[in-house]
């Protein structure tokens, strides 16, 4: 039983790096970082690749698995979602000025689950439950980049830049997309696993969620991070 429990502790600890490190290290980078062996930490890889709990790429870099992502998103419930959220969306929305909406992944496209107004006199409209196309608003691109199992394996260079940037700078940006005239700006929130479970958003006039030379505005990222990670450490993720 000892030797169980270890193994156990020891795959928890693989999962835990390979969570944060976005699908960037290879076994041995994952053996120094959790203090084991090569040989052991290949083992242990090699049987959560079995159970589809990890992915490996071409490359030889590990990311979470389909199994896992199943098995977190099981227990998520929405409303637990939204309810954890809404303090910090409407915080958000009242700082940025911006329209919020928190999102999860659903099937090819983006389902939004809760959606705050922008804190003006304009006319709008809720969108809970409105499905958008993922590779068209910046909550798609960060809920397509940190989705365990989707791989950028395969697609085309571009594409494979794209969700590489997104996964290393930690948020999305989109000018235009669905909405023309629009901008957005997106990060991903984690659940108690590590996993991204959904992503948080602002969008509004591109003039505002943009410069002069259309990058979005550091303030703007700064509090769509913040916000993410606060929702984040709700949902019981301690990264």
């Amino acid at each position: 039983m000892p030797g169980s429990v270890q193994s156990v502790e020891r795959a928890a600890a693989i999962l835990q790096v390979v969570a944060g490190s976005g699908g960037t290290l290879g076994v041995t980078d994952i053996a120094v970082a959790v203090g084991l062996p090569k040989t052991t930490a290949h083992s242990l890889l090699r049987t959560l690749l079995g159970v589809r709990f990890v992915e490996q790429d071409r490359e030889g870099h590990y990311s979470l698995g389909p199994g896992l992502l199943r098995l977190g998103a099981g227990h998520l419930d929405v409303n637990e979602l939204r309810s954890r959220a809404s303090n910090w969306t409407d915080a958000l929305a009242s700082r940025s000025g911006q329209a919020v909406r928190l999102a999860t992944l659903d099937g090819e496209q983006v389902r939004v689950v809760h959606h705050v107004f922008r804190p003006d006199d304009s006319a709008q409209v809720l969108d809970v439950g409105t499905v958008l196309p993922a590779d068209r608003t910046a909550l798609g691109a960060v809920l397509v980049a940190f989705a365990p199992h989707r791989s950028v394996r395969g697609d085309v260079d571009a594409r494979r830049a794209d969700v590489a940037t997104v996964r290393a700078r930690g948020w999305a940006v989109l000018d235009g997309g669905h909405e023309p005239g629009t901008a957005g700006l997106a990060a991903p929130v984690r659940g108690s696993t590590g996993l991204v479970v959904a992503a948080l958003g602002i969008s509004g006039p591109a003039e505002t969620v943009l410069d002069r030379r259309h990058r979005p505005r550091p303030l703007l990222v700064s509090m769509v991070l913040e916000s993410a990670q606060a929702i984040s450490r709700e949902l019981g993720w301690h990264g």
